[in-house]
């Protein structure tokens, strides 16, 4: 197909779009994220987590115990955000605070057994929603894919 010629292939019952659309990589990459995150969020739900709790178990698996200020400025969530966010992790038995002996003002967090076997539970999860995803790609294409979104995020100068 050129890109003056418009998409005459219907898929699924839904009609043709017009070839500016469909090759217009800003649309194409915001209809992707739609869907990919609304999977995403969905499967999340049904496992009782959220993004966030992801973005939080997986920070302080990597790093190490560390501050709420540490993690929203890793993670990216709001620090107002971030209270509640652990609050909703720490009633779960999925991550624990104690005081910083540098600083008693500040808590430290820290994942529990349970909170690790949660965040191994949603790797899990979240490998196979990006298996659907990203079905209709090679592994290769994948890890094109990846590097050219990570790009795209560090050029804007967004947290991943």
């Amino acid at each position: 197909m050129s890109n003056s010629t418009p998409d005459t292939v219907r898929s699924a019952g839904r009609p043709a779009t017009a070839a500016r659309l469909r090759n217009l990589g800003t649309r194409l990459l915001s209809l992707a994220a739609i869907q990919s995150d609304r999977l995403v969020n969905e499967e999340l739900a049904r496992a009782g987590a959220r993004k966030w709790h992801y973005a939080v178990l997986v920070t302080l698996e990597e790093f190490g115990p560390a501050s709420q200020s540490e993690l929203s400025r890793r993670t990216g969530i709001y620090r107002s955000d971030m209270v509640a966010v652990i609050n909703e992790l720490a009633d779960r038995g999925l991550v624990e605070r104690s005081p910083n002996p540098a600083d008693r003002r500040q808590n430290i967090i820290a994942v529990t057994k349970p909170g690790h076997r949660h965040m191994l539970k949603l790797d899990r999860l979240l490998a196979e929603v990006e298996n659907e995803v990203l079905a209709p790609l090679t592994p290769s294409e994948r890890e094109q894919l990846a590097r050219l979104l990570a790009a795209l995020v560090d050029h804007h100068g967004q947290t991943m």
